[in-house]
C-alpha cells in the first residue's frame, strides 16, 4: 500500500498517463508508452516484538537502512476511438534496493487494463482497493509510517488487491461512484470459503469547490478467516471529508472494520489529518483514535508526524515520528530517507 507522494503523482490515480517526469519512450498513430520508476531508501528505528513464536512477548528497538518500495513501471494508452482510450499499468516492486537483490517474480505491485471516455473507468487486474484509495489515502498516505486502518488490523490487503474489477463513474456535477467486484474461482489457490465466489464494493464521493466527502463499503465476501471453526473477513466501511485551503489540506476519517465472527472484534478508526505545501515540501501530521469491540484489548491514541524536503524535481528527503501508544511503545519509532523518481 505504500506510496509515496511524488511517486503517486508519477504513476497516476485514476489515469495512466505519466507525468513530465516520465520517460516517453513511444507515442505514434495513436499509442504512447511511458516508463516511470524510483529507488527509495530509508533508515528506521522502532520498537518491535523479536519474541520467537510461543515465547514471552520481547519488545525492543531495533534499527535497519531498507529498501521502502522502489517500484519500476510502464504504463501504455491507445485511443480505440475519438471517445474511448484503452491503457495498462504494470508495475514492478520489491527490489530489495538496499541489498542488491530482487524479489522472485511472484511478487508485484499493481497490473491492470481498462477504458475511459465520457462514459466513466472501467478497469480489470491487480490495483490498491477503493477504500484504500478514497477512504485511507486523505489521513495518512506518507513515507512510512500511517496510522492503523482494516488492513494493518485484521484484513490481508495484498489478497484484496487482486482480481478485481472496477467501474468507476464520470463526474456529475461533482458526484462520482464506484462499483467493483474481487472474484476467485475454482482454480484460485488462496483461502476461498467455496470456489467461485465474488465480493462486492463501492462508494461515493461528493466535491464542491474546496470540499470533497467520500464513503466506501466492501463486504470481503471472498474470503474466510482461517480460525476454527472458518468465519467471514466480515464488512469494512468509512467516510472520509477533505477540505483544502490554500496550500493546506484537512481531512477527517471514520472507519469500520467489522469482524464476520461472533467474538466481537470489531474494530472503529476515528482520524484527523493535516498537511501544508511551505514550498520546497510538505509538512504534515495525523491523529487516530482505535477502539476495539474486545474488552481486554485497550483503546489508543496514534500520533504520526512528519516533513519532505525536495532537493530537486526528481529528488526528496524526509522524516517521520510514529507513537502508537501500545504496551512497551511497540510500534513507535522514526524513519528518515531519500527518494529518487524518474
Amino acid at each position: 500500500m505504500k506510496k509515496t507522494l511524488l511517486a503517486t503523482a508519477i504513476a497516476g490515480a485514476m489515469v495512466v498517463s505519466a507525468s513530465a517526469s516520465a520517460a516517453t519512450v513511444y507515442n505514434q498513430d495513436g499509442t504512447k508508452l511511458d516508463i516511470y520508476g524510483n529507488i527509495q531508501m530509508v533508515y528506521v528505528s522502532s520498537k518491535e516484538d523479536v519474541s520467537a513464536d510461543g515465547q514471552p512477548r520481547d519488545v525492543q528497538t531495533t534499527d535497519e537502512i531498507a529498501d521502502n518500495g522502489s517500484t519500476f513501471g510502464f504504463a501504455a494508452e491507445h485511443a480505440i476511438t475519438s471517445d474511448v482510450t484503452g491503457y495498462l499499468k504494470l508495475e514492478f516492486d520489491d527490489f530489495k534496493a538496499d541489498e542488491m537483490k530482487t524479489a522472485g517474480r511472484d511478487s508485484g505491485d499493481q497490473a491492470y487494463v481498462g477504458a475511459k471516455g465520457s462514459f466513466g473507468d472501467v478497469r480489470v487486474g491487480s490495483y490498491d482497493p477503493l477504500i484504500d484509495d478514497w477512504i485511507q489515502d486523505p489521513i495518512t498516505n506518507n513515507e512510512y509510517f500511517d496510522v492503523s486502518d482494516s488492513y494493518s488490523e485484521g484484513v490481508d490487503e495484498g489478497i484484496v488487491e487482486t482480481d478485481k474489477l472496477t467501474y468507476t463513474s464520470p463526474s456529475f456535477s461533482g458526484l462520482q461512484f464506484a462499483l467493483g467486484t474481487q472474484y476467485k474461482g475454482d482454480a484460485e489457490d488462496e483461502n476461498l470459503s467455496d470456489s467461485g465466489e465474488a465480493s462486492f464494493f463501492g462508494g461515493a464521493k461528493y466535491t464542491v469547490g474546496a470540499f470533497s466527502l467520500a464513503a466506501v463499503y466492501d463486504n470481503l465476501d471472498t474470503f474466510d478467516v482461517t480460525t476454527t471453526p472458518e468465519t467471514d473477513w466480515g464488512d469494512q466501511y468509512g467516510v472520509t471529508a477533505q477540505y483544502t485551503v490554500g496550500a493546506l489540506r484537512l481531512s477527517a476519517k471514520y472507519e469500520q472494520f467489522d469482524d464476520g465472527s461472533d467474538a466481537e472484534n470489531d474494530i472503529d478508526f476515528a482520524a484527523l489529518g493535516a498537511r501544508y505545501g511551505y514550498g520546497m515540501g510538505d509538512v504534515y501530521g495525523a491523529v487516530q483514535e482505535v477502539s476495539y469491540d474486545e474488552s481486554d484489548v485497550d483503546d489508543r491514541t496514534e500520533v504520526i508526524v512528519g516533513g519532505t524536503y525536495n532537493i530537486s524535481s526528481a529528488m526528496y528527503t524526509y522524516i517521520e515520528v510514529a507513537t502508537r501508544d501500545n504496551a512497551d511503545d511497540e510500534g513507535d519509532g522514526v524513519a528518515t530517507g531519500i527518494t529518487y523518481l524518474f
